[in-house]
């Protein structure tokens, strides 16, 4: 064998060296189709505590209903960090199988009660009525499927955004890559999972004016429906709620009691055929702080690129106005740039986006987005 020339032995390195770069690009490119996962490296450093777990089971979840009255079903301090586990609707028997026929009799089967399967409640020792609870959302790991429907618009004609024009009910179960966290619609079109509880809450408001359970009206402890969102959180269906979010909310109960359910995999601002890609959590990874140096009447979020004030009401356009005025009241309130209610009226009109959460769960949301972008100096403050 002849020895090889160097112009061969160059062109065969520059060879392998595509080769090589080829490979690296296809790596990161594959790494670049996998959806980031959130980190809180944005946020203050606080001492994490002891690590929990509390699995679903037909006694740690609540069908549709949160009852301050129901016995924690775990007790943590500030800090400490918890595992939930979440389950499907109606107490896991929304399962792929299940006909239309069967998930209506399913909504019919709790009166005035939500669809929502609620782990909880959990009691964080120190907090009292009047403080905040800052729950982050630490890591959040799908089970393997996940649904969605719309009920049939003849029986149900103010759910969903086009229930008239839909008279018949639709359902349909995706089964979920876990690898690379996606599903395929169809052929065609694949999306990314962006997962977020769609409910989640502390213990009620005793002034919340939703309907009680049972018609009781001289209760204010009486349980309060999962189906609309309130002071509490609840059923507010804000999608940036991902891992890597902080969800503010103020104490009404003892302990604060903390459920989460309704889980989420996927959705659009709106959710607006009256479901999202509705799925379970094997793991919603979570943790709460005690926060007596904060005051707040409506929940709150900070992602590591915004901050988000929330509206809700039962008429759109007031909740609009509900959720432009929380995003007023918080700018002129911080002490970043101090600045005027005038002026944080024109910055929300700069910079503020406002979107619509959801449009059917009776209590309508918007949430309104300002970027910490703008704020030069916020860094250093």
């Amino acid at each position: 064998m002849q020895p090889m020339s160097v112009r061969k032995w160059i062109a065969a390195g520059v060879a392998v060296g595509v080769l090589a770069a080829s490979s690296v690009i296809a790596q990161q490119q594959q790494q670049a189709q996998v959806p980031a996962r959130g980190n809180h490296e944005w946020a203050p450093k606080v001492p994490q505590g002891k690590s929990h777990t509390l699995a679903a089971t037909l006694d740690t979840v609540q069908w549709g209903w949160l009852d301050p009255r129901e016995k924690p079903r775990l007790t943590v301090d500030s800090g400490d960090t918890v595992s939930i586990e979440t389950m499907m609707h109606s107490h896991d028997k929304i399962q792929p199988g299940i006909t239309m026929e069967q998930v209506v009799d399913l909504r019919k089967a709790n009166p005035g009660g939500g669809p929502h399967s609620m782990t909880g409640p959990i009691f964080v020792n120190g907090a009292e009525p009047g403080d905040v609870l800052e729950i982050r959302i630490l890591r959040i790991e799908p089970k393997p499927w996940a649904v969605n429907f719309n009920l049939p618009g003849k029986d149900f004609p103010t759910i969903g955004a086009l229930a008239s024009e839909m008279p018949d009910g639709y359902i349909k179960f995706f089964p979920i890559d876990l690898a690379k966290r996606s599903i395929e619609f169809k052929p065609g079109i694949t999306i990314d999972l962006q997962p977020f509880p769609g409910t989640f809450a502390v213990g009620i408001d005793p002034d919340d004016p939703s309907p009680r359970k049972g018609g009781v009206k001289d209760d204010k402890l009486a349980p309060v429906s999962t189906l609309r969102p309130w002071k509490n959180g609840s059923n507010m269906d804000i999608n940036e709620l991902q891992e890597g979010s902080t969800l503010y909310l103020p104490v009404f109960q003892q302990g604060g009691l903390i459920w989460t359910g309704d889980s989420h995999c996927r959705q659009g601002n709106g959710e607006v055929n009256l479901t999202a890609l509705e799925c379970s959590y094997k793991e919603i990874k979570i943790q709460p702080i005690v926060r007596k140096d904060m005051k707040l009447n409506w929940p709150f979020v900070e992602t590591k690129t915004h901050w988000i004030a929330v509206g809700l009401n039962e008429d759109l356009n007031v909740a609009m106005t509900n959720a432009v005025r929380e995003a007023v009241d918080w700018l002129a309130n911080q002490k970043i740039v101090p600045m005027s209610r005038y002026e944080a009226y024109g910055l929300v009109s700069m910079v503020g986006d406002c979107r619509v959460s959801q449009i059917v769960d009776v209590r309508k949301g918007v949430h309104c987005m300002i970027p910490k972008s703008i704020f030069t100096n916020l860094q250093r403050s």
